[in-house]
């Protein structure tokens, strides 16, 4: 998995749901993100709390894999553009049509 800028990882993801048109799909995924990279310890000690969160974007396409953390400070400008990235990405969505219920009368 390749660990992006947070920039980057919006290029790379547009050119991920171009590349999944042709076949495929894109996964998205997101957690909250404390900063460790290694498992807490097993003999019950525990590491202090962080003071702030960060949150942690993941994409899948196939084989490949990109993801990049986003800072409490950045989330607003992020936000506004993965917003904007996957509303001018889901066109290709198809519409369901609703069936009307025929209400029963007893």
């Amino acid at each position: 998995m390749v660990l992006l800028e947070n920039d980057a990882f919006l290029n790379e993801l547009t050119k991920m749901f171009v590349r999944a048109r042709e076949s495929g799909s894109v996964t998205l995924t997101m957690k909250r993100y404390d900063g460790r990279d290694r498992h807490l310890p097993k003999d019950g000690s525990k590491n202090p709390e962080p003071e702030e969160y960060m949150c942690l974007l993941r994409a899948t396409l196939s084989k490949s894999k990109i993801s990049t953390v986003v800072e409490a400070k950045d989330v607003h400008k992020f936000q506004q553009a993965y917003c904007s990235l996957l509303r001018g990405n889901m066109d290709g969505l198809k519409k369901l049509k609703k069936t009307k219920m025929k209400s029963k009368t007893t």
